[in-house]
């Protein structure tokens, strides 16, 4: 059974698509819209040295339509007892260009233009940040004895994000505005890993509520 180091024991009992955020959000958060139903499958189970069983399924694949939207967008997750390197990423496809992350952590993403493609090394946005904390962009604040993943070493945890959100979350406050993502939208980002496991395990497509009625609460 694959398991991460460090991992709180009751995380091995998860679904993949409970802890779908990483993968969900990143997709919803490029098309300005919301998860409005899902179809998902499992394959596979997870099986412990024991003998023992796992979460339902060692991989589960989803795929969501958008509401008020033309995109549809595709999520797959694996935790366990799947050979392959952990790794968290999207990829995006579009009419001039195309982003596709890399299979391989220490390589580049590339980018297509038309059928053209080439490998990009992703820049360091820290500039944007407070001079304060731009250095947490490529600096980590984990035991880097401990954790070697590319999201730790390269800084603060998964790719260096963690600092923008932070600052973003904080900015809010300041200024009075929503953040980025909101309670509302966080809810939805959230359901939609609920909503495709359900999925998997009745077979049918299952509908991810708007919880935006919130709003004029």
């Amino acid at each position: 059974m694959q398991e991460m180091a460090g991992w709180p024991a009751y995380w091995r009992e998860l679904p993949p698509m409970h802890y779908a955020t990483h993968a969900v959000a990143p997709l919803l958060a490029l098309a300005g819209a919301e998860a409005e139903s899902v179809t998902c499958v499992g394959s596979g189970s997870v099986r412990r040295d024991d003998g023992s069983g796992g979460p339902s399924f060692a991989v589960q694949s989803a795929l969501f339509k958008l509401r008020e939207s033309d995109l549809a967008m595709e999520v797959t997750r694996s935790l366990y007892d799947v050979a392959r390197e952990y790794v968290e990423s999207f990829d995006v496809y579009g009419s001039k260009m195309t982003f596709e992350w890399q299979q391989l952590e220490r390589e580049d993403p590339v980018v297509f233009t038309g059928e053209q493609g080439n490998r990009v090394r992703v820049p360091d946005f820290a500039h944007l940040l407070p001079e304060q904390i731009r250095q947490y962009t490529i600096r980590g604040v984990y035991d880097e004895a401990e954790n070697h993943h590319f999201s730790f070493t390269q800084g603060s945890g998964h790719g260096g994000s963690h600092p923008h959100l932070a600052h973003e979350f904080v900015s809010a406050i300041i200024e009075g505005r929503k953040p980025l993502p909101d309670v509302f939208t966080s809810a939805n980002w959230t359901a939609a890993g609920i909503a495709a496991h359900e999925s998997s395990m009745t077979g049918k497509p299952a509908l991810i509520p708007s919880f935006q009625e919130g709003r004029r609460g």
